[in-house]
């Protein structure tokens, strides 16, 4: 039994427990013994809400219009990728309980003290900066369909809510999510019963063969495990003797079914001619009943604000978890209005082009995720045959460079090789163009494969 790492980074107030209105006010320190509550059970609607958005609908949507994949072909991929990215969500949630910090700190064994500035620096910019501008672009888009109101007033009322959530911290977050998910569930099952009964499944797509499916896996797996690097940072407060497998089913099951079902859906809405100039909202509820679609609009704003909410606190935790010594009023909660005022910033400015800016986003999203995760999953392997040495969480001397090292090359080799993206084709899709984006995948392969060499060398 591994024990959480002492910490002199921070403190912890005593009195935070389950307290749902008060600010949080641990930042990446481990939680003690004392505040830890909560069953598994929460992170299953805690990884279903987000997910139950507009920027998941358009997985779905890309994947037959953009990437030429009939209805079937496009749900096949989409499957696939998604079970992937929620299998490993579930595995990295043990960490949550059993050493009671974030993810990105957790990291810090594969990647050493200084190491791991890189991945969390990383990860604070795609959610904090990068996700956070996608999601809140969809919200102001369903906003101004819904109200009339325009784009930008719309994005600004979004994001302060958002910020708020984040702002407030941990319990809040769990408890918003919690009712959010049966309003959102219903909503988004409703309208996708009415766009199945419209939409045309046995089109055969424009021929996107196996780049197709590979460029719509890559985006399925990509928008699942993009939420790898937050998992623990929602388990953190679980106690140490919560059951590991309803640890592992719960976030698991939330992030497939609701990823699923919900790109699914919106694989069939592109089946169904929208009009021309339709912003993407509203292409997407423009086949609805006006009572519907309004509802699916609220909907989406709903499960925009679900999902910020974790991507700017999160964001926040990853600039924490850097381990230097920021000044005592940077705290979370003031981190958590940085990241939200910068990804407003990216959010406005994407909002002449939202559709591109997201699908260029949601697959370079994977580029970098898919190499981290090979030796995050190694080095739990290595862990899983031995006792563990977690003071190294804590140790500023700790390096680990082979971890760096695999996941630097794996981004290096993989995205100039076989990236394939509007502005820059690599060599591989270039020369064949069947192989579509395979660039997650040899990412996360090679990284893997050589952290598990020189991990080896190194130990022997």
């Amino acid at each position: 039994m591994t024990t959480a790492p002492a910490d002199s980074s921070g403190t912890l107030a005593p009195a935070y427990g389950d307290k749902v209105i008060a600010v949080e006010t641990a930042g990446s320190e481990p939680i003690p013994e004392t505040e830890r509550h909560g069953t598994p059970l929460q992170l299953l609607w805690t990884w279903a809400s987000p997910n139950i958005e507009f920027a998941t609908v358009y997985i779905g949507v890309i994947s037959v219009l953009f990437f030429g994949l009939s209805f079937w072909q496009a749900t096949a991929a989409i499957l696939l990728g998604t079970a992937l990215g929620a299998l490993t969500q579930g595995v990295l949630s043990l960490d949550g309980p059993r050493f009671g910090v974030p993810q990105m700190v957790i990291g810090r064994f594969s990647f050493g003290h200084r190491g791991n500035i890189l991945p969390a620096a990383a990860n604070g910019l795609v959610a904090g900066v990068g996700w956070f501008a996608v999601n809140s672009v969809s919200a102001a888009f369903a906003l101004n369909t819904l109200t009339g109101l325009r784009p930008l007033p719309s994005l600004l009322l979004v994001v302060a809510v958002e910020i708020l959530i984040g702002f407030i911290g941990h319990n809040f977050v769990h408890v918003f999510e919690k009712y959010a998910f049966p309003a959102l569930a219903a909503v988004f099952l409703l309208a996708g019963v009415w766009t199945f009964d419209h939409a045309h499944l046995g089109g055969g797509g424009t021929g996107g063969g196996l780049g197709g499916f590979l460029l719509a896996f890559s985006a399925a797996w990509g928008y699942a495990a993009g939420w790898n690097p937050y998992a623990s940072d929602y388990s953190r407060y679980l106690p140490r003797t919560a059951n590991r497998f309803r640890t592992v089913l719960y976030p698991a099951l939330g992030l497939f079914l609701s990823v699923s079902v919900v790109a699914v859906i919106g694989a069939a809405s592109a089946t169904i001619v929208a009009p021309q100039d339709a912003t993407p909202t509203a292409a997407f509820t423009g086949h609805l009943p006006g009572w519907l679609g309004d509802l699916v609009l609220i909907a989406i704003i709903l499960g925009a604000v679900s999902a910020n909410a974790l991507n700017v606190y999160s964001g926040a935790i990853s600039i924490a978890s850097f381990g230097l010594n920021l000044p005592t009023w940077l705290s979370r909660s003031v981190l958590v209005v940085v990241s939200g005022v910068a990804g407003t910033a990216a959010a406005w400015a994407s909002l002449s082009d939202a559709g591109a800016a997201y699908e260029a986003f949601l697959l370079v999203i994977a580029y970098w995720v898919a190499p981290w995760l090979g030796v995050v999953l190694v080095e739990r392997w290595f862990q899983s045959r031995g006792p563990v040495d977690d003071t190294v969480l804590t140790d500023r001397s700790f390096t680990n460079w082979p971890g760096l090292a695999s996941l630097l090359i794996g981004v290096a080799v993989s995205v100039p090789l076989f990236s394939n993206q509007e502005k820059y084709v690599g060599w591989v899709p270039k020369h064949y163009p069947s192989f579509g984006d395979s660039t997650p995948l040899v990412g996360f392969v090679l990284s893997a494969a050589l952290y598990a060499a020189l991990r080896t060398r190194r130990r022997a």
